[in-house]
């Protein structure tokens, strides 16, 4: 099963001026788009929806960066578990708000 990158906008892809798009964060965008042509699938991973939603989507493509899903997990992870839980699935989540978690707590 490939990578799967599940990314936040707000704060991460972009500084965060919620409802507004904030600007660019140009070295996470970046990073994602050679993630991507590394094989990895994206997933845009965010609270927005209805149009603040599409708005995201419009920036990030404005951007180069074009998901291979939205707020859902990947289409090959749906079938290979054959489930759509509430909880996006990913191998990664990136998000500016992320607490690491140290083995034993």
């Amino acid at each position: 099963m490939r990578k799967a990158i599940a990314i936040d906008f707000d704060g991460c892809l972009c500084t965060d001026a919620f409802p507004a798009i904030g600007k660019p964060n140009r070295a996470v965008i970046e990073l994602a788009k050679q993630e991507q042509a590394d094989g990895a699938g994206l997933i845009l991973w965010t609270c927005r929806e209805g149009p603040l939603l599409q708005a995201a989507v419009d920036a990030c493509r404005e951007w180069g960066l074009e998901f291979d899903s939205v707020n859902e997990s990947l289409p090959d992870w749906i079938e290979e578990f054959g489930n759509r839980p509430r909880k996006v699935g990913a191998s990664e989540y990136w998000d500016d708000k992320a607490v690491r978690m140290g083995v034993g707590l």
